[in-house]
């Protein structure tokens, strides 16, 4: 069992489960880095963390082209409400549902979040989701918070298959403060996202998996924007830690 994550820039993933696509914070358009236009883009499902533009830009438009349902906050549901998306199902932080593939567990995130027009969009969040038998964790814009201990905790004896972190700094977590949440979640891969858009937000993403792989915390990957990566389903956390 099996999923692939692509990075098309900045906080945008696409997550195909093998039972359909889930898009991530769709941020196209605007994107200085982004590897496709919203208009190319296919999902089944939008998962959104919060309202701030440079993840939800381009949010309206691909939800009403592809008429594919966006599971995110109340707040931001009854935003895009007022935008005419039909197809919203909204949650809140704790609550799991289901998507195509598996289940998707609205996690708490420590950030700010408003939309374009400046309406209010309510907690943020992060996603955990079992897919396909792959537990992912997407912690969306975010401090680190000592919960991602609890986030990371096994269940049924499986850890996080993997885990993508904000690196970027200023907004979010660095790179600095990444390590310790990995040391927190402790995830079989981690990938890094929410860096290298624009220059307050640069790093140097492979000095940072350097620093992971001397630290034997994960197996670090750096994606290019457009570039996918297939996840498996792990061992046991004692069985998968890293040599």
């Amino acid at each position: 069992m099996s999923i692939t994550l692509t990075w098309t820039g900045h906080a945008t993933w696409l997550v195909d489960t093998g039972s359909g696509v889930l898009l991530i914070d769709p941020f196209f358009d605007a994107c200085p880095t982004a590897s496709i236009k919203a208009q190319d883009v296919a999902c089944d499902a939008i998962l959104v963390t919060h309202g701030h533009f440079d993840h939800v830009a381009d949010l309206v438009a691909i939800a009403a082209r592809t008429k594919a349902p966006v599971f995110c906050n109340w707040e931001i549901a009854q935003w895009l409400g007022t935008q005419g998306v039909g197809d919203v199902r909204p949650m809140n932080l704790g609550g799991r549902t289901m998507i195509p593939g598996g289940t998707a567990k609205m996690e708490i995130a420590h950030h700010s979040s408003s939309l374009p027009d400046g309406t209010y969009g309510g907690n943020p969040a992060g996603w955990l989701l079992d897919v396909a038998g792959v537990r992912a964790y997407f912690a969306g814009d975010t401090s680190l918070f000592l919960d991602m201990q609890r986030i990371g905790q096994p269940v049924d004896g499986r850890g996080l298959d993997v885990a993508v972190l904000p690196i970027g700094d200023l907004f979010t977590m660095g790179p600095e403060d990444s390590l310790d949440a990995i040391r927190l979640l402790r995830p079989s891969v981690v990938l890094p996202s929410h860096y290298g858009t624009w220059p307050p937000i640069e790093q140097d993403a492979h000095a940072w998996a350097l620093s992971v792989a001397e630290q034997k915390i994960a197996h670090a990957h750096v994606l290019q924007p457009g570039e996918s990566i297939g996840v498996k389903r792990s061992r046991t956390p004692l069985e998968r830690d890293v040599e």
